[in-house]
């Protein structure tokens, strides 16, 4: 039964982490139960040997799924789809699944590292004290562009259509990100400020935002 196995699962997670953030949607979506481990980005708690034992990169999130321990949200997020079928993450047609694998691909490979904890320590302490935020703001900008080209010809009321797809888990804690983190301007960026609307109507998306996990902090909570 699905819902027995799932009572193994365990994520490590960070509430402000936008990786983290996609397979916490793709938990909800599947109404898979989970317990939520945190792991405070900020006090380098995914640097301790303990953690490292689970992810020796030093990154969340972490999946445990029994004897099973998964790193990188793409792994992870491909690995529940594989073992827990209800409410797929990827559409029937091929070309489909390409878009989705692009769209995630952009955000993943072409966004978020740039934006992350060591990056943006290394660039202010190398450029001055606001060159962080300007080179992730710039990085981000980009990365939208590029999904706005994409998606224009695939879009409906979410990324690639009328259903939720695997583009969306990582589109949405990224424009979050954005916005809440980056304070980046989404006018520029009609088609995914219109998804990203669409996103906090669904309790699945609602519910893996940064201001309503266990570890979010008092003054962040939505």
């Amino acid at each position: 039964m699905a819902g027995e196995e799932s009572k193994k699962l365990k994520l490590y997670s960070d509430w402000l982490s936008s990786c983290a953030g996609r397979v916490r949607i793709g938990l909800n979506l599947k109404g898979l139960e989970y317990e939520y481990v945190p792991v405070n980005l900020l006090k380098e708690e995914q640097q301790t040997p303990e953690f490292l034992k689970l992810n020796p990169v030093g990154f969340v999130p972490v999946l445990v799924d029994g004897d099973v321990v998964l790193a990188d949200s793409f792994a992870i997020l491909m690995y529940l789809e594989e073992k827990f079928p209800q409410h797929s993450l990827l559409p029937k047609d091929l070309h489909g699944r390409g878009i989705n694998y692009q769209a995630a691909n952009i955000v993943c490979s072409s966004i978020q590292p740039y934006q992350n904890i060591s990056i943006l320590k290394f660039m202010k302490e190398k450029l001055g004290p606001n060159a962080d935020v300007a080179w992730a703001r710039d990085q981000i900008r980009r990365g939208f562009a590029a999904l706005e080209k994409l998606l224009k010809d695939y879009s409906g009321k979410y990324a690639t259509g009328d259903e939720v797809f695997l583009a969306d888990l990582f589109l949405a804690p990224q424009i979050d990100g954005a916005i809440r983190i980056f304070k980046v301007d989404m006018d520029e960026f009609p088609l995914l400020a219109r998804i990203f609307k669409a996103y906090l109507e669904l309790p699945a998306f609602r519910d893996a935002m940064p201001g309503r996990q266990p570890d979010t902090p008092a003054e962040h909570r939505d």
